[in-house]
């Protein structure tokens, strides 16, 4: 016990007081065992032998009485180890000095049982110390004793010393070896325990973090989505402004150059002109047809970007469109002084392409290195791969940075202000780039500063197979398997809008009054009965019956409501009329800022009684301003009387009782609501009519309806009503927005 206590004291210190409570209470059982055995042998045999033994048996019992006293206080204090000490070494010499006083050689077999206590207490090393010590005593009782122990005696205390101590070994290496496991086993299932939760925090964090990264990635998307449909939103109205615009200019542009043409080529008929008017003539031609150029660029480019740009492929050769392109900008060549050669193949190169937009493509590149190139030419080469065929065009021009190179093929993007000095609109190269593309082909550019530029273009190889795959331009008109291309035009007709339709059922203008109010682009129409509903969803068909059950909060609706025509559907709400506020608070109206002439003169005929006097209160002087104004323009004379405040109020209604109140609702510290109470609860002033003038709108307040029904005679299918579901819910119980998008709501009063 002692080597697994100072075992497990060593590795695992926070069971020390545990182990330290079980050695403890493993020693006082011991301890008490062998006292009480000792005490009843010894009262046993004085009891047997009366006379002189009682005075033999004193000193032990009393030797043994404090003995077990003080190893049992020395084991509440933790001293195990001296207190087996001091108890083997005190047993020893109680049977020792048993043995001597009662001559009795039985004694020194109670030796025998003395390694098997050691063993128990402190383990094997311990066991093994008290047996050299029976050994001792033995041979010192055998020696020395009175009568000297004998050989036989001897032979059995240490044959029996030897056997209890063997004995305690495999009693208690069994525990011993059971309780090292299960420490063991403790030990790895804490170990376990602590990388379980040490896992499952690591998985929680990881829960957290998939979660928030689920929230973000729903965010993104959620954004995104916004941002792909703001984006395609963009490129519809680009390309509707692009091709509206282009077309819309395109017609007034032809009338301009061609009266310009007409002028300065004849200028006869129009009598004679004076030169000067025809070189302006020439300039509005000249910037006519480059502004026409500018469009047609534009109108190709919105047309390949919304891939609605046909091609016609026909078998042609590309030695004929080369000599074609180049015939085109000889002149230009020519004029600057510049070479223009081709290095082709002696054999013709069949191509299968749209030949006007490849001749395009040339006619782009030449033109553009004739512009650029002061000395020397341009050459235009060709050669035959196996996957196609690559053109070149090279040029001794001044050359284009790297950093140029990037943004070359870009729309509308001119690398420096010498472009715009030799013109050019910086869509040339990016349409280019786009029918080489619509082609399956590629495009490029190697360019060094002062070394010249090279452009090159592929086309892919194509055979008599797949060229048969390609319809011919005609055939596009006629092949009922083509899809139907949308007209770039918009169309001229006006569209017709059909507006959603509501019919309204109230008696008053409530619920009118609202959806004139909040409810843009729809048509709402009233009927005061049931009747007159029924008809105007004959007459048309509506979105809904929508019922104020306000106006009929005592009566059942008929049955034909729920039968309605075109099926449409039944919906019943509460909406307060006009004079609900007014009712609730016990006055003669309620009117909203703000008010006119005719409003308040209208809500003072109600009164009921001929009215002279009015006191007015509203803690705003202009308002009380305006009111007085108001009053003393009527043709009838009143009395205005003014308080700004509700004890100034109170004060005027007992001393002046006027005829009327116009009360404002809204007030700092006492407001009009005190004012009403306080006038309630007094009988002088109870019955003054009051008229609340307040800038907040009841109509508007957060709670109009407290409940919502739909009827609908068809019923509602599974899809339909989780969709209504979704619909109320969304809207009652809205969800956060995703970070970036803002909610609008309206907001009344």
């Amino acid at each position: 016990m002692w080597a697994l206590l100072r075992s497990i004291l060593v590795q695992e210190r926070e069971y020390s007081e545990s182990i330290a409570d079980l050695v403890e209470t493993t020693q006082q059982s011991v301890v008490y065992c062998v006292l009480v055995l000792s005490l009843v042998g010894l009262a046993w045999v004085t009891a047997s032998h009366p006379g002189d033994l009682l005075l033999r048996t004193m000193p032990i019992m009393l030797l043994l009485l404090g003995l077990g006293a003080l190893v049992l206080k020395m084991v509440q204090r933790h001293q195990f180890f001296l207190s087996q000490i001091v108890w083997q070494a005190g047993l020893m010499g109680c049977i020792a000095l048993g043995y001597l006083l009662f001559e009795m050689p039985q004694i020194s077999l109670l030796l025998i049982f003395l390694p098997l206590t050691g063993m128990v207490t402190m383990g094997l090393g311990f066991a093994l110390a008290i047996e050299g010590c029976v050994f001792g005593l033995v041979f010192f009782l055998g020696r020395y004793g009175a009568p000297p122990l004998s050989s036989l005696d001897s032979a059995l205390v240490l044959v029996g010393s030897l056997g209890s101590g063997a004995l305690g070994w495999a009693a208690t290496n069994a525990m011993l070896t059971l309780t090292e496991w299960a420490m063991t086993s403790f030990h790895q299932a804490r170990v376990n325990v602590a990388e379980a939760r040490r896992q499952r925090e690591e998985l929680l964090e990881t829960q957290e973090d998939l979660l928030q990264a689920n929230r973000e990635l729903a965010r993104l998307s959620q954004r995104l989505k916004m941002m792909t449909q703001i984006a395609e939103e963009a490129r519809r109205v680009k390309e509707e402004f692009v091709a509206n615009v282009s077309h819309e200019l395109r017609t007034p542009l032809n009338m301009v150059i061609g009266f310009c043409e007409v002028i300065a080529e004849s200028p006869r008929v129009y009598g004679n002109l004076p030169p000067a008017l025809l070189a302006d003539i020439a300039a509005i031609k000249r910037n006519g047809q480059h502004l026409i150029s500018l469009v047609n660029d534009v109108l190709d480019l919105s047309q390949i970007d919304a891939g609605r740009m046909a091609l016609s492929k026909e078998w042609t050769t590309l030695q004929e469109i080369v000599e074609s392109s180049v015939e085109a900008v000889k002149a230009l060549f020519v004029s600057k002084g510049l070479f223009i050669k081709t290095e082709l193949p002696d054999e013709e190169i069949p191509v299968f392409c749209d030949r006007t937009r490849i001749r395009e493509v040339l006619l782009n590149l030449l033109s553009n290195a004739g512009r650029f190139t002061v000395t020397g030419g341009v050459t235009i080469s060709a050669k035959e791969s196996q996957g196609g065929i690559t053109v070149s065009v090279s040029d001794t021009g001044p050359g284009i940075s790297q950093e140029d190179l990037k943004r070359l093929f870009e729309p509308f993007q001119q690398l420096d202000n010498s472009i715009r000095r030799k013109g050019g609109s910086g869509l040339g190269l990016s349409i280019s780039k786009r029918f080489v593309e619509l082609h399956d082909g590629n495009m490029w550019v190697e360019s060094e500063l002062g070394k010249g530029t090279t452009f090159y273009f592929s086309l892919p190889r194509t055979t008599l197979a797949d060229s048969e795959a390609d319809t011919p331009r005609a055939m596009r008109w006629i092949n009922p398997y083509f899809q139907y291309e949308k007209p770039i035009r918009r169309s001229k007709a006006p569209s017709l809008v059909v507006i959603p339709r509501y019919v309204l059922l109230e008696k008053g203008s409530a619920l009118k009054r609202l959806f004139d109010r909040y409810m843009d682009g729809v048509e709402a129409v009233t009927a005061s009965s049931a009747e007159a509903a029924l008809d105007m969803l004959k007459e048309s068909p509506a979105q809904a019956l929508v019922v104020n059950r306000y106006d009929f909060q005592d009566e059942a609706l008929p049955a034909q409501l729920f039968q309605l025509p075109f099926d449409a559907p039944l919906i019943e709400c509460w909406v307060p009329g006009q004079d609900e506020p007014a009712r609730r608070l016990g006055v003669v109206r309620y009117l909203t800022k703000p008010i006119t002439r005719a409003e308040l003169f209208q809500a003072i005929d109600q009164v009921g009684h001929e009215v002279n006097t009015i006191l007015v209160v509203d803690d705003q002087p202009e308002m009380l301003q305006l009111i007085g104004r108001m009053l003393v323009s009527s043709e009838k004379t009143f009395t205005v009387v003014r308080a700004k405040n509700a004890l100034n109020a109170l004060a005027l209604l007992k001393s002046r009782k006027p005829d009327l109140m116009i009360l404002d609702l809204i007030m700092p510290e006492l407001d009009g609501f005190y004012v009403l109470q306080q006038k309630a609860q007094d009988e002088v002033i109870r019955d003054i009519p009051v008229i609340v003038i307040s800038a907040n709108d009841p109509t508007g307040a957060p709670i109009l309806s407290d409940n919502l029904s739909v009827h609908r005679s068809a019923g509602f299918s599974a899809r339909e009503l989780l969709a209504c579901v979704r619909a109320i819910t969304g809207i009652l119980v809205p969800e956060a927005p995703p970070d970036g998008q803002v909610r609008e709501a309206g907001s009344a009063g």
